[in-house]
């Protein structure tokens, strides 16, 4: 299967999806004083490997509030799937569910397909980070085809710190074509 990638510098596309109020929200763009917009995308409940990053992250919000970007993060689940998994969720930043398969392949995720009906009950995505600067743009994109490779979250921290700060003049990476 081949899918269709983001490309850095690209405009993020509109994505919204659900909150659980059943709220129908364009998580792509900031809320609060932010500019800047961090979407992950994660695998959903029956993962293990996303509850703890997902917790993980947590601790870094206000680290990346403090440099003007705020977080979003959702899956595929339902709604009831999304509800079971705050269970064993400690997160401060808004949790989305209902993202579909188009979107998925809108946003270049690889999607899995579960192994069997106890891991879950529809395809999921595998997990993505996209960081949308105040233009709407895509500034950094990190897309993964299993739960394991995903970012040193301090590294990810300290690297959109140094983005944010106006005397590095860090321009948008990967834009050659």
């Amino acid at each position: 299967m081949h899918t269709k990638k983001l490309h850095a510098g690209s405009r993020f596309p509109e994505l919204t999806v659900h909150d659980t109020g059943d709220s129908v929200t364009d998580i792509s763009k900031p809320t609060g004083d932010a500019d800047w917009q961090l979407v992950v995308v994660y695998r959903g409940r029956h993962c293990p490997m996303c509850t703890k990053f997902l917790n993980s992250l947590a601790g870094f919000r206000q680290r990346l509030l403090d440099i003007g970007i705020d977080i979003a993060a959702v899956s595929g689940d339902s709604e009831d799937q999304l509800q079971e998994h705050q269970e064993r969720l400690d997160v401060n930043f808004p949790l989305y569910y209902g993202l579909s398969l188009e979107q998925m392949q809108q946003l270049g995720l690889y999607v899995s397909v579960p192994r069997s009906e106890k891991e879950t009950d529809h395809n999921f995505p595998e997990p993505g980070l996209f960081v949308i600067n105040g233009d709407g743009d895509l500034q950094v994109v990190d897309l993964s085809n299993n739960p394991f490779a995903r970012p040193d979250l301090e590294i990810f921290v300290g690297g959109l710190e140094w983005i944010r700060n106006p005397e590095n003049n860090y321009p948008i990476r990967g834009t050659y074509q």
